[in-house]
């Protein structure tokens, strides 16, 4: 079980975030048109999976906009956001924001997610939410880069995010 914290105070992560070099694990998560999407969803593409809690925290919104701006406008790249947050408020945050080139999915219906990409908050606060992580996925579903934030209110690496696309 790994430990990132949350300003400051430890707190347990299930599961074993995907080393690079591995396959992906196989998902299933909910769109906005609450349809249930894996990744053959997104098959040809690179993926940027933006893992997060809550798209309703300053972190989390910072983390959509920036993966938004950086790289949803590269050709053959998509952009999965993923938290616990029903599709109607992902679309809320994202309408408000003019964020059109992401794809919103949710755990909500799908909480196993969570442990099989090593990211399931197993204590604390936000337990049964997502830790802060990023795994990079080739057009062949191969993890090309993998961060599970050390501190949960902190952003991710975006540059090295971006360096393997």
């Amino acid at each position: 079980m790994a430990t990132v914290t949350l300003r400051g105070n430890a707190v347990n992560v299930a599961g074993t975030l995907p080393a690079v070099g591995s396959a992906a694990p196989a998902l299933t998560l909910t769109a906005g048109d609450l349809a249930d999407v894996g990744l053959a969803a997104f098959a040809g593409k690179k993926k940027i999976l933006n893992i997060f809690p809550s798209v309703d925290t300053p972190t989390c919104a910072t983390s959509v906009r920036k993966f938004n701006e950086k790289a949803a406008a590269r050709a053959g790249v998509a952009v999965l956001c993923i938290s616990a947050d029903l599709p109607f408020a992902q679309k809320r945050f994202c309408g408000a924001e003019g964020i059109e080139g992401v794809a919103n999915l949710s755990t909500f219906r799908h909480p196993e997610f969570a442990e099989a990409y090593g990211v399931k908050l197993a204590s604390g606060p936000l337990a049964g939410l997502t830790a802060r992580a990023v795994v990079v996925l080739d057009e062949n579903d191969i993890v090309l880069h993998s961060e599970l934030v050390a501190e949960i209110a902190d952003e991710p690496n975006y540059d090295a995010a971006l360096a393997v696309l």
